[in-house]
């Protein structure tokens, strides 16, 4: 039979909206949106690179509480407030995700509030990090 695993990291909206941050069935791991609060200041930074690094920090802490990590990531959507602010935020998913290479969207709608200058939701299968990897380049 199939685990479900439902994670709640203790966010008034997880309750308020009732999500779970992460939802894990078998080896796929769903992770919501997730915005750069630090969870146990409650702060979130008005700097969109510290708050793209307090994101990935939040993923990672969700992945890592089911025995996944960033590297099991295959796919990511990246939510960015301001258009101006892409190529920063941008580089650090980059040097995040180097080597990692999920498939990706990026898109610069407006978020829940004006607070948040970036979120990111991804979706990781176990074990994916230490699958053999065939890399097909269409441009060469």
């Amino acid at each position: 039979m199939t685990q479900i695993v439902k994670l709640k990291t203790g966010n008034k909206y997880e309750e308020l909206g009732s999500y779970s941050r992460l939802v894990a069935v078998g080896d796929w791991i769903h992770v919501s949106n997730t915005a750069g609060r630090n969870p146990q200041t409650k702060e979130i930074s008005e700097d969109v690179s510290e708050q793209t690094l307090q994101v990935f920090a939040n993923i990672e802490a969700a992945l890592a509480a089911v025995d996944a990590c960033l590297a099991d990531v295959v796919c990511s959507r990246v939510f960015i407030q301001n258009p101006a602010d892409v190529a920063t935020v941008m580089t650090l998913v980059g040097e995040k995700f180097r080597g990692i290479d999920p498939a990706s969207t990026v898109t610069c709608p407006p978020l829940g509030s004006t607070v948040y200058k970036v979120e990111l939701e991804v979706t990781a299968f176990r074990g994916a990090s230490r699958a053999e990897v065939t890399r097909i380049n269409l441009a060469q």
